[in-house]
């Protein structure tokens, strides 16, 4: 199965978080899962790291297939957000990945279920 992981986990991991390595670890060791990031959840990432972190983030996140953003994606997010953001206030990015994996097909791991309040997203919570 596909598995989406939130931009909160890869941070979280990044900084040694041990619940986040902990998880990870038990995922990749998993024959179950494909671990997946979204594009946009990669982007939060490699935007804000900074130059010394440069090459353990890239090593770290090519242990993940990034799934691309398309028209299908983004209008389908678009609805999403639309709906989902004056009750819950989903941002952007979230509605995005929840696009993703409803799109492609495949469950979110993340630390903020209550972003994920759409019927057809499967979501879990990371720890």
């Amino acid at each position: 199965m596909r598995v989406f992981i939130d931009s909160d986990i890869l941070i979280w991991h990044l900084r040694g978080d041990r619940n986040a390595v902990k998880l990870l670890r038990s995922l990749c060791n998993s024959q179950e899962y494909e671990l997946w990031i979204g594009a946009i959840q990669r982007a939060e990432v490699v935007f804000f790291m900074k130059p010394e972190e440069e090459e353990a983030t890239e090593l770290f996140l090519s242990q993940f297939q990034t799934a691309p953003v398309d028209q299908k994606i983004v209008d389908t997010a678009g609805r999403f957000f639309r709906k989902w953001h004056p009750s819950h206030g989903i941002d952007v990015n979230d509605a995005l990945l929840a696009s993703t994996a409803v799109e492609v097909g495949g469950l979110i791991f993340t630390l903020n279920t209550r972003h994920y309040p759409m019927p057809e997203v499967i979501v879990r919570q990371a720890w």
